[in-house]
Order: structure tokens, then C-alpha cells, then sequence
């Protein structure tokens, strides 16, 4: 890890200039292949493991640079094209995404396909050398600010349900695509429902074959679990607050207005090994000390509970890595990952509402009136709080919900026996649908 973090710092000091716009730093970003590293050498990679990248992420913030661009995009399109796709897929596809220059969001879910997945039944019909999709996905993350989408549609009903479904790289930009916002609890809206009628996909943008793309959905699911999962990091390590694709209209802005110079203190940590990323627990403890409330021993309890969740996670990360350099895998561990997720943010909840009491009770739904908030309450931390409560109740059920993952870890791990239900190889035409 030291020549790869040394070969970095040697690369920005050649390379970051903070009046470029933020499409030329990601052009250069991409193509030496620091945004998505651990991707295959040659393909837009460099080919580390998920824990370098991470620190290659820290360094690249550590350094006072713009970070790598985020998104579904980098977490999971650009792994899974390149698992599955074909080398022209990866040149036509994870180029743009390593470059920020498209973002993706992922159609999977539809209002009677959630949990149970492979019943999805978006359609897609052939026609000379494209496809005709219609149908409608749900819970569709930043699908506003998307280009492109990994799309599930069902090309053969009278398959079994999980056969028959094709992975497209889907283009966003159609008439016949109708994205509208979800306004969630938090008073933001990172998910949509998405409509298509008619919509048209080439026939070269199947990713992994005809039919095949109930195991490349799961491929992408891996890597969503890996990256979500406590311990797992993400793909590009730490990421950026410029927002990728033509859409979001960040991509012709100056580059050095999106990060802060770091300080000569904080630089001289990081060139010596010794900056280290602060915990939750890190972090929740010190709004504990600031509000008087580290002495409660309930809370005290739920901090070590909470950094020990944390190691766990790590080491976790750590062994999963050692068996993998030996060519074996934790059986499992990407569901476990995903389930201590879950756990850590609840646990993150319920230690952040205490920590502040009655104050919890308040939020700004709006940024327009977050500045009367702060100044009402004293407290410019109340928002990280109140904004993490609300939102925790999503990661228990998005990428898979916990239910899910424990059926996983039952059958496929464990080997209970399977959930009850119509034969594995019933034809989904033939399968009864939700009222």
C-alpha cells in the first residue's frame, strides 16, 4: 500500500490544479485511474482492494483535492460492466462513469417487486436490433440527476421468474421516460418512481446476455452489499460533494470551489501515516461532551456498543480480505455486512436523540430555514442528528431488507430449508401476481 499512496501523492502534485472545472479534474482523475481503483489495471483501474481504495480516498482528501465522483455510477454500475460486460461495454460505459461524466441510478424495484425481486414485471420487447420497455420501478435513487439507469426487464415470461429478466444499460434521456421526485420523512427527495412507455434500449447495451441478468443483478448486488456493509467502505474511497452527470450542472464549475484547503497540520498528519477518519462513536461522543450528557452511563453503554460494532465491521473487513488474497470468501459476509449496517445506524438514531433530548423533536425540512433553527436552539448540530434519525429508517430496507438478508444467510449459508412457495422452475407467466 505505501508505493500506491506514495505513486498518489506524487500524481496530485503534478495533477490538481483547483481552476480546473470539475469535468477536466475528473477527465484526469478517471483515466489514471484513481476514482474507481479498485477496478481491473487497464480498465480504468488500478486493481486494489476495497481497504486501499478507501485510504487512497482519504489521502486524495487529505491532500486538499476534489474527490472521486459518486453516485450509483462508481458504486455499482462501473464494477458490475466490468464483471459481466464486454471489454467495448467498459470503453463505451465505466469511461463516462470514472470521469463523472454520466450518472446512474438503478431500476430495479417495482411497486409488486421489492423483497421478491425476481417478480418484477417490466417488460421488453424486441423489435430489429432494440428493445421496447415498458413498465414502472420505485424507490429509484437520484433518478433526477441520472443519464443512464441498470435497468431489469423481463424479456421472456414464460421462464421461470428468475430466469428469462436482461440487465440493459439504460439511456435516461427519452421522452418516453417519466421520472417523478418522492418527497421523503427527511423533507428531501433522493427517490423516485419512474415510468416508461414505449421506451427503446439498443440490443448491444445487454450487460452479461440474454436472459442472464438475474445473476448479473446479483453481481450488482454484491457489490451494493459490499459497499453498504459495515467495514466495507466504497469503491472510490472517499467521495466528493460535486455531483456527476450532465444534469446536476456541476461538471463545467471550478473544481477548487467544492473542496477546502486542508491545513499544514492536518497535511503534515496525513504524509506521515498518522491522520485517522473519526468513528461515529468518535463523533457522537463529542456532541455527548458538548452537551453534557457523557456521564450518563445509558449512553456511555451505547458508545462502547457502537465502537464495537465499528471494530467489528473492520475486522471483519480485514479477514474477509486475508481469505480472498487465498482465493476463499467468508460465505455470507456481504449479508452480515449489510445487516450490521442497519444496526450501527439505528444504534446511531437512538445514541443521537438521546445525546440532545428534546431538541430532537425538532427539524428544518427546508435549508432556507436551517440558519432560524440553529439560531433558535444554540445547537449547529442538531440538524446531523435529527437528519440521521429520520433517515434511518431507510437502510434497513434499501439494497435488500433486513428480512431479506437474514432469508440469505438462513438458505444459502446456513442451509435451512427454503421460504414455502410455487416451484423454482413454475413459468412466471404462470406465477399468481399481487392483487
Amino acid at each position: 500500500m505505501t508505493d500506491t499512496i506514495e505513486e498518489l501523492r506524487d500524481w496530485l502534485t503534478d495533477n490538481w490544479d483547483p481552476d480546473l472545472t470539475v469535468g477536466q479534474w475528473w477527465e484526469r482523475l478517471g483515466n489514471a485511474g484513481w476514482s474507481a481503483p479498485t477496478l481491473p489495471v487497464g480498465g480504468y483501474g488500478r486493481g486494489v482492494e476495497r481497504a486501499v481504495a478507501v485510504e487512497i480516498g482519504n489521502e486524495i482528501a487529505a491532500f486538499g483535492a476534489l474527490g472521486a465522483p459518486g453516485g450509483l455510477g462508481l458504486l455499482l454500475a462501473a464494477p458490475t460492466i466490468s464483471d459481466e460486460g464486454t471489454p467495448e461495454q467498459v470503453e463505451t460505459y465505466v469511461a463516462d462513469i470514472v470521469t463523472g461524466r454520466k450518472a446512474w441510478c438503478q431500476l430495479f424495484s417495482e411497486p409488486g417487486a421489492g423483497s421478491d425481486l425476481a417478480g418484477l414485471g417490466t417488460k421488453a420487447t424486441k423489435d430489429g436490433d432494440e428493445w421496447i420497455i415498458d413498465g414502472q420501478k420505485v424507490w429509484t435513487s437520484l433518478g433526477q440527476i441520472a443519464d443512464m439507469a441498470m435497468l431489469l426487464a423481463r424479456t421472456d415470461p414464460s421462464q421461470p421468474k428468475h430466469q428469462g429478466i436482461t440487465y440493459f444499460a439504460f439511456d435516461m434521456h427519452q421522452s418516453a421516460v417519466e421520472v417523478r421526485p418522492l418527497t421523503e420523512m427527511t423533507g428531501n427527495a433522493m427517490f423516485n418512481e419512474v415510468f416508461m412507455t414505449e421506451a427503446r434500449v439498443a440490443d448491444a447495451a445487454i450487460i452479461g446476455g440474454l436472459n442472464n441478468g438475474w445473476r448479473v443483478a446479483n453481481t450488482t448486488l454484491g457489490h451494493e452489499r459490499a459497499g453498504l456493509g459495515a467495514g466495507g467502505g466504497t469503491a472510490g474511497g472517499g467521495l466528493s460533494g460535486a455531483r456527476p452527470g450532465t444534469v446536476a450542472g456541476d461538471l463545467d464549475k471550478r473544481v477548487g470551489d467544492f473542496v477546502r484547503a486542508p491545513s499544514p497540520k492536518k497535511q503534515a498528519a496525513a504524509s506521515d501515516g498518522e491522520k485517522k477518519k473519526r468513528s461515529s462513536a468518535d463523533l457522537l461522543a463529542g456532541l455527548a461532551r458538548g452537551n453534557g450528557k457523557l456521564a450518563d452511563p445509558i449512553i456511555r453503554q451505547g458508545l462502547a456498543q457502537l465502537h464495537t460494532l465499528g471494530e467489528i465491521g473492520r475486522y471483519s473487513a480485514e479477514r474477509a480480505k486475508a481469505l480472498r488474497a487465498q482465493g476463499k470468501t467468508i460465505p455470507g459476509m456481504g449479508n452480515i455486512a449489510k445487516l450490521s449496517m442497519s444496526n450501527i445506524v439505528r444504534l446511531q438514531r437512538d445514541l443521537g436523540l438521546a445525546v440532545v433530548g428534546a431538541q430532537g423533536m425538532l427539524h428544518a425540512y427546508k435549508p432556507a430555514d436551517q440558519a432560524a433553527l440553529d439560531e433558535a436552539t444554540g445547537n449547529p448540530f442538531l440538524a446531523a442528528v435529527t437528519g440521521l434519525a429520520l433517515y434511518a429508517q431507510a437502510p434497513p430496507i434499501y439494497g435488500g431488507t433486513d428480512q431479506i438478508q437474514r432469508n440469505i444467510i438462513a438458505e444459502r449459508v446456513l442451509g435451512m430449508p427454503r421460504e414455502q412457495g410455487p416451484s423454482k422452475d413454475t413459468p412466471y407467466s404462470e406465477l399468481p401476481k399481487n392483487g
